[in-house]
């Protein structure tokens, strides 16, 4: 047998306590990074006067928000994949080569969005006839969450590198520490509470950006302070495009899924008016919490069924994905559970004083959250066609998911029934479709590609 199977707990631990253990941390990291923009939309939604305002900006400028994390990840997660199927191989010079890449790339990503953040916020706000002081509290947030991203893409680069080769706790403790600063700094810098000044949505962003920077030095502390399975080395380091190229194979189909959602939201704002836009804000925001513990999920399962990919070991590729999927099921279930009961509450926790937002947001919900039981099976197909170098199916299945279907089925509603009522129909018949898509890419890679695994 392989001596790197025999060696890593991803080549022979039993299935399910494994994707436990390598997926909790994951599900609850990822559960507190959904807490970054849901904390900051909530307190902003409070601010005396000016809440309906400072939220309806935070919606608007989401998308660009959502566009500077699918960078981060997106590079990260191709350099967890490259990592974990060179570590699956038995190679470990080039383990650590993608490691180091994966910090170098960081750092030219966030050179790209500081240009962004200087030139590109004005005319962004401007497609939308942004005035006053929603113009204003979108400029200021936007500006400082981007040009200050370098440390958010930094923490993230940290935190794949040490998933790919199973340590799943100290990538969760980066997102609390950074979580947890967040969540004390926002009320102190948005109301001005002792000493600290109100700035209100200003300070929203520098609470975010602080939260990112104590993330980013404990990774870093932990990357080159404790002795990890892979190590970034500096030292005679050169920039090596074939390294580039397999990172980007997975890393940019991962960014252009991500980034999707930006687009996604883009046209979807263009459909609606300025209270279905903040009722579609505070949706992304609250369903992060249900797919958040999903995408956790996927982290855990990622580097186990690249690992078992690399090792030509086709019975736990294949258990990997069975239980991913069941488990993933439980959590979406919950979810819509949440969404169909209480979605009042939920709404309220935002701005409980504008009956017309509750009127738009409770239906939405209740309609919206259809889509989360065929999406925890698409999501599941994507981290696998990832974790086995098939990028561009993942791509396939996110671009139908969350772009090629859902806008133009929106707008034809649109069209055909003239008000936002039953636009959100777009959101669970768009997952149906792209599953069906989903299943289909698979079926025809196990009578292709995975025909080649072994049996063991």
């Amino acid at each position: 047998m392989n001596e790197a199977i025999t060696q890593n707990k991803m080549g022979y631990a039993k299935m399910f306590p494994l994707i436990m253990k390598m997926s909790l941390p994951a599900m609850f990291s990822m559960t507190v990074m959904a807490l970054y923009n849901v904390v900051d939309s909530i307190f902003v939604g409070n601010i005396p006067v000016h809440g309906e305002l400072g939220l309806n900006a935070v919606s608007y400028a989401y998308p660009l928000q959502m566009l500077m994390i699918a960078f981060a990840v997106g590079t990260a997660v191709g350099a967890n994949s490259l990592i974990s199927r060179r570590l699956g191989a038995g190679n470990q010079k080039e383990a650590d080569s993608a490691a180091t890449h994966s910090i170098i790339l960081a750092v030219f990503t966030w050179v790209i969005f500081i240009i962004i953040g200087l030139f590109a916020v004005k005319p962004f706000l401007q497609l939308y006839n942004c005035t006053g002081k929603v113009y204003d509290y979108g400029y200021q947030y936007l500006t400082i969450v981007l040009c200050l991203s370098g440390f958010s893409m930094i923490q993230c680069s940290c935190e794949k590198m040490l998933q790919a080769t199973g340590d799943m706790i100290f990538p969760m403790l980066f997102q609390l520490a950074g979580a947890v600063t967040n969540l004390i700094f926002d009320p102190l810098f948005i109301y001005g509470i002792g000493p600290f000044p109100k700035l209100e949505v200003m300070g929203a962003a520098i609470a975010t950006v602080l939260g990112q920077f104590v993330g980013m030095v404990f990774g870093l502390i932990v990357i080159f302070a404790k002795k990890n399975r892979v190590k970034v080395r500096f030292k005679g380091f050169k920039l090596n495009l074939e390294t580039i190229k397999n990172i980007y194979s997975v890393g940019f189909p991962s960014i252009v899924m991500q980034s999707i959602s930006s687009f996604l939201i883009l046209g979807m704002n263009a459909m609606l008016n300025n209270i279905g836009v903040t009722v579609l804000g505070i949706y992304f925001k609250l369903q992060s919490f249900v797919f958040m513990p999903c995408f956790g999920l996927n982290q855990g399962l990622l580097p186990i069924m690249g690992f078992n990919y690399g090792a030509k070991n086709k019975k736990r590729l294949y258990s990997a994905i069975k239980y991913g999927v069941l488990i993933a099921l439980v959590i979406m279930s919950i979810g819509v559970i949440l969404f169909q009961t209480i979605p009042d509450k939920l709404i309220s926790m935002f701005n409980s004083e504008n009956v017309e937002l509750m009127k738009v947001g409770v239906p939405a919900f209740r309609t919206i959250s259809i889509c989360f039981i065929p999406a925890a099976l698409g999501i599941v197909f994507i981290s696998m066609f990832q974790a086995t170098g098939k990028g561009f199916r993942a791509l396939i299945i996110s671009f139908t998911r969350q772009l090629v279907f859902v806008l133009p089925i929106a707008f034809i509603i649109s069209q055909v029934f003239g008000s936002q009522e039953w636009i959100w129909l777009a959101f669970p018949l768009s997952e149906i479709g792209s599953l069906i898509l989903a299943f289909a890419l698979f079926i025809n890679l196990t009578k292709t590609d995975f025909k080649k695994l072994d049996e063991h």
